[in-house]
């Protein structure tokens, strides 16, 4: 299964909450490629505690190989390379965790023909190793997304894999409009892709939406302000809900919401067990949600046509 993680902004959680994704899938027992399609920032080395790998990439990760400069990118397994100290032992019973890193210094590039083939051809070899293969991609109608559109259209080689997209945004106005234009817009994934062939349709019932950032006003410190200040965010809440039904991101098409996570805002990394039952820095509602990510992801029941 192929999963793009999109976003129109930067700064929506895409690539911690891809990178957690992956983990927490490989913790499952699933086969799982972490590909850095982000070509203006590849950090997830860095997400994956890997400090090393984005000094080794350069010239040997995704950028080169598609550029034709090597004939494979560099694969960093993450169970033995990382200095995470809860992955330095794989769980018994846990699958693969592969990273093919992007070059540091790549940056954005034109896509063509040689990239579209070098990237199909990578794809179906990975696809014959790994059972879940999650593309990173650039913020916004990037030559990633372009070049995603491409490799899965009927005419690009990817087309017989099952896809799922998923854009990320915050609880913002401001991310919310912008995640629904980078969808469903006129220069959107759906319109995009359906002028590469693909079946709008079947497009738009592949994307589904995850919010980061969540507060829980349930919950400290939320909870602990004044009255009025309580009013004045509850008032907001129920009216980005109003906007993101209005916009077609509503709860319907939403499958995760990742909590307001003071680890998430201090440092971009994975969240483990350890981390909220042992060191008590993560909060357990983060890391149900996300698990919960996962489940909703290979569950089939929840992917049909809206």
């Amino acid at each position: 299964m192929l999963v793009f993680a999109a976003s129109d902004k930067g700064g929506t959680g895409r690539s911690v909450t891809g990178a957690n994704l992956a983990y927490h899938h490989a913790l499952d027992g699933a086969n799982v490629c972490f590909l850095d399609f982000d070509f203006g920032s590849p950090t997830a080395a860095t997400v994956f505690d890997l400090p090393d790998v984005r000094s080794v990439a350069e010239g040997i990760g995704l950028h080169a190989y598609l550029a034709g400069a090597v004939s494979e990118p560099l694969r960093v397994d993450v169970w033995s390379r990382t200095e995470h100290l809860d992955l330095r032992h794989q769980s018994a019973g846990s699958g693969r965790l592969v990273l093919v890193p992007g070059d540091r210094s790549g940056g954005e590039f034109v896509i063509g023909e040689e990239h579209l083939h070098r990237c199909v051809d990578l794809i179906l070899r990975l696809n014959r190793e790994f059972d879940v293969i999650v593309v990173d991609l650039s913020a916004g109608r990037s030559y990633a997304v372009e070049l995603a559109l491409a490799a899965t259209s009927p005419r690009g080689g990817l087309a017989g894999l099952k896809q799922r997209w998923l854009v990320f945004h915050r609880w913002t106005r401001q991310h919310v409009s912008a995640a629904a234009e980078l969808a469903f817009g006129p220069r959107g994934i759906v319109r995009a892709g359906a002028d590469r062939g693909h079946d709008p349709d079947v497009l738009r019932a592949a994307i589904r939406f995850v919010r980061a950032a969540v507060p829980d006003l349930e919950s400290p410190p939320w909870s602990h302000v004044t009255p009025s200040q309580y009013a004045w965010m509850r008032q907001c809440d129920r009216a980005l809900e109003t906007l993101a039904s209005d916009q077609g991101v509503g709860k319907s098409r939403v499958l995760a919401s990742i909590p307001l996570e003071p680890v998430l805002q201090w440092q971009e990394r994975l969240i483990t067990v350890e981390d909220v039952l042992v060191r008590r820095i993560a909060h357990q509602a983060t890391l149900d949600a996300l698990i919960g990510l996962v489940q909703r992801l290979t569950d089939d029941t929840l992917w049909g046509e809206w």
